[in-house]
């Protein structure tokens, strides 16, 4: 049942996150570096995200190290 509303989530950030990494490219004058920069952003959201939902934020566990 929440599937499709993760899904929504991710899409719009992922688009969002997209557009103004273009954007940013934009006003700097190189587009790949805004989209770059982008996805560098979307990538820290996601692993938050991920961990987050799975309630792994903040674990700091001595055998595997310390966990988004």
């Amino acid at each position: 049942m929440n599937a499709p509303r993760r899904l929504g989530l991710r899409l719009l950030v992922t688009f969002g996150l997209l557009i103004i990494g273009v954007v940013v490219g934009l006003i700097f004058q190189n587009v790949w570096l805004g989209v770059l920069l982008a996805a560098i952003v979307w990538l820290g959201w996601f692993l938050g995200y991920e961990s987050r939902r799975g309630h792994n934020a903040g674990v700091n566990d001595e055998d595997h190290g310390i966990e988004l």
